[in-house]
């Protein structure tokens, strides 16, 4: 019974020991490598570029006041449509002393002026007519009266208009009353009532009352580099997506290429404006931020294989194709145009060539 269990343990060890040695001698053994295969397929093919920009109206139009002063009333707020020469605020005018003192003088002035050209008219009006003047001695006091009117009257629109902002003789013109120069949308009114607002002059822009824009004529302002700027032309097409509406894209067509670069982050970049097409009953806000995708170069129906299967190697490019006998050989293609998945094959393969993937199957 001993020497049966012996044998078994002997056996039982040997088994072991055979088995370990197939199972490494299995493992050390060198295996095939097989790698993915591929197919080359005729299809359509393009690069583009992305360029980031935003979305503005075309016409902006900044409203500012015609005389200085004190926002007295706000007839409208922002995000309400306004039309061409309707009142958004209305101005208080504050008069600038040396100017009001100067005026209140002229009317002054004027009066003194208007009372004595009217006793002078009415001494040669009683001369007249007794017929001891001539009728032409008696026009030019006719005149001279005339005149001292029109002054004083002239004096004190004056004095109106810097003290009030508004005389009786044009209120319905009044410069205190601010009205849109244009139709469109109010995006911003950026005074208050009680704000001090200026009106533009030579030394300074004036103060905004109120930015409107024709939200119906939008275009994508955007920058593009120097590398790619000489391969777009304007009316080539632009497909817009804008990061605040998900899974909505706008057709386009490029109207304007800046003629000049501009320094962005020591890059050389050029200005472009799209006009956008907006479907009806989307609504689109003023610099939403957006991105435009531009067709650079396109071929159609070409001979084409996934770039990662091509080798370059100096200015040569290789594929390795699959031959009769089943093994793949080094050969030579001609490329062309590349969108960064697949590459144009100008010569060396066919369509439905077997090529070798750089993926690895099974190892």
């Amino acid at each position: 019974m001993k020497k049966i269990s012996k044998y078994i343990w002997t056996a039982v060890a040997v088994a072991v020991f055979l088995g370990t040695f197939v199972y490494l001698y299995d493992k050390s053994r060198p295996k095939e490598i097989v790698y993915e295969q591929l197919e080359a397929s005729v299809k359509d093919i393009s690069r583009s570029t992305i360029v980031t920009g935003r979305i503005v109206p075309r016409d902006e139009v900044n409203i500012k006041p015609q005389i200085s002063g004190i926002i007295s009333e706000l007839y409208k707020e922002a995000g309400e449509q306004v039309s061409a020469g309707e009142v958004i605020a209305k101005v208080k005018v504050i008069p600038e002393m040396s100017s009001l003192s100067s005026a209140q003088s002229r009317v002054r002035l004027s009066e003194i002026n208007l009372r004595q050209a009217q006793t002078d008219f009415d001494r040669e009006k009683s001369l007249f007519d007794k017929k001891l003047v001539s009728a032409e001695e008696y026009d030019k006091y006719e005149q001279a009266l005339a005149q001292a009117k029109e002054e004083y009257s002239a004096a004190k629109d004056a004095l109106e208009v810097i003290r009030d902002g508004v005389s009786a003789s044009n209120a319905s013109s009044s410069s205190t009353l601010v009205r849109s120069t244009i139709s469109g949308l109010i995006l911003d009114i950026p005074v208050k009532v009680g704000n001090s607002v200026i009106l533009s002059n030579t030394f300074n822009d004036g103060t905004t009352i109120a930015t409107v824009a024709n939200m119906n004529d939008l275009i994508f302002d955007g920058n593009v580099d120097e590398t790619e700027v000489g391969r777009l032309s304007e009316g080539t097409p632009v497909i817009i997506s804008i990061g605040a509406l998900q899974n909505v894209r706008f057709d386009a067509r490029l109207e304007y290429i800046a003629p000049k670069a501009t320094v962005n982050n020591g890059a050389n970049q050029f200005e472009i404006k799209a006009a956008v097409t907006v479907p009806e009953g989307t609504k689109i806000r003023s610099g939403y931020s957006a991105n435009a995708e531009i067709v650079l170069e396109s071929a159609k129906q070409v001979l084409t294989v996934p770039e990662s299967a091509v080798e370059f190697a100096a200015d040569s490019a290789f594929v390795y194709r699959l031959g009769d006998d089943g093994t793949y050989s080094r050969t030579p293609v001609g490329t062309g145009l590349s969108d960064g998945v697949n590459i144009e094959i100008t010569s060396g393969l066919q369509a439905a060539d077997k090529i070798r993937g750089n993926r690895i199957i099974e190892k």
